[in-house]
């Protein structure tokens, strides 16, 4: 197989460090928010990303399709910047403020990058089948996934190492930092102007056209479901903060460990799918991938063990890769290009459902059963998930690629 064009590899480079930057953010933002007030308003920020980014993930899929998709990506990388000087400014030692008046403040900020990822995260995932030949795009998008996994996993980490060396205002200077390299980096990519077959459809027609596709191609609407009910409710990002704390009494390190733990898993499980394919079944073995996340997450929480609890929450982000993979593939395979960046929002809108949405769904279920059980029932949950899937999408069993 050819080598992939040098323009990838600047794209690789763009991704890690913001995804990089990106995780740091989320980590310190979640424990920061834990310490404010609890697991619920942990939760509350989840909302208040996933709001406006499924709002603006509507309008985003349109807007990609009919401009230079090199520009957007870049100026949300400014604006991602821009919101990390932020959140450190507001957590610098002098800022002396209540907590009621602090945790508002960084809701607000929290709001912002979910507006910014609608258009970040499309704009990316288009591109690639516009900068990498068809042939090339099931290497390339293992690779992009590992890439995404890798900074994943060191942002989980690092942030709670940031936080115990530097403190909070510091790691998230760090984050800003990092994000500014990912721009000099989108910045070597060659421009990405709209394809020739784009017409002057009204806006709401373009978004509609959008959804009927991906709403009339069953094994695209099969696998993105399976993805956004599952995590959904078989997420635990909202409780680690707690049980770390809590139930495994361990401090900031220990914490960031066990948030890059699934992502620790998916990469194994990507690195093994990048050197050994999957060649046939990929449906099945995405369903029975699901199943064991599921079970995973019920070991999660009921384990009082710290290396039990990274152990289920790595081999939960095992199977959780195979399904990134899977989906990713059919995406790409399937999208006319003219559709790619309305395609990509919309499956943005199901991935923030399934975390951002599911990190408040944790925080709701932990005010009606307590934590544990609310963990508990969120992978039985996944398992009914796919048993729903397997009867409402009986080809999704049977797909290959």
């Amino acid at each position: 197989m050819n080598k992939l064009p040098k323009e990838f590899f600047h794209f690789l480079f763009a991704r890690l460090f913001f995804v990089l930057g990106l995780r740091m953010i989320t980590t310190i933002v979640i424990y920061q928010m834990f310490h404010l007030a609890n697991t619920y308003m942990v939760g509350i920020a989840g909302l208040s990303e996933f709001v406006p980014a499924v709002i603006a993930a509507l309008y985003a899929g349109h807007y990609i399709d009919r401009h230079n998709k090199k520009n957007i990506l870049v100026w949300s990388y400014v604006f991602y910047m821009c919101c990390g000087l932020s959140l450190a400014l507001l957590s610098m030692p002098y800022f002396q403020v209540a907590a009621q008046v602090k945790i508002p403040m960084i809701l607000a900020i929290v709001f912002c990058t979910g507006v910014i990822r609608s258009f970040a995260g499309p704009s990316a995932n288009s591109m690639i089948a516009a900068i990498v030949p068809r042939i090339q795009l099931p290497k390339a998008i293992s690779l992009n996934s590992s890439t995404w996994l890798i900074s994943s996993i060191t942002g989980h980490a690092t942030g709670g190492l940031l936080i115990a060396l530097a403190g909070i205002s510091n790691a998230y200077f760090t984050t800003a930092a990092l994000i500014f390299i990912a721009g000099l980096f989108a910045l070597q990519l060659n421009p990405k102007p709209p394809t020739n077959k784009i017409n002057d459809e009204p806006m709401l027609t373009a978004i509609k056209k959008g959804f009927s596709f991906v709403f009339n191609n069953k094994n695209l609407l099969g696998v993105m479901s399976l993805d956004l009910f599952a995590v959904l409710f078989g997420g635990a990002v909202a409780f680690i903060p707690e049980v770390a704390e809590k139930v495994l009494h361990t401090g900031p390190i220990g914490y960031g460990f066990l948030n890059a733990a699934m992502d620790i898993g998916s990469l194994i499980s990507v690195a093994i799918l990048l050197w050994f394919p999957m060649k046939q079944k990929q449906g099945m073995k995405m369903l029975l991938a699901v199943a064991g996340f599921g079970i995973c997450i019920i070991i999660f929480g009921i384990s009082e063990v710290y290396w039990l609890s990274f152990m289920a929450l790595a081999v939960a982000g095992c199977f959780d890769g195979i399904s990134v993979v899977v989906r990713g593939t059919i995406a790409q395979l399937n999208t006319p290009d003219e559709l790619r960046g309305r395609v990509a929002s919309i499956n943005l809108i199901f991935i923030n459902s399934s975390n951002e949405l599911g990190q408040f769904e944790s925080g709701i279920t932990s005010r009606w059963f307590g934590s544990l059980p609310a963990i508990v029932f969120g992978g039985a949950m996944s398992i009914v998930v796919v048993a729903g899937t397997w009867m409402k999408f009986p080809k999704l069993k049977k797909l290959e690629y």
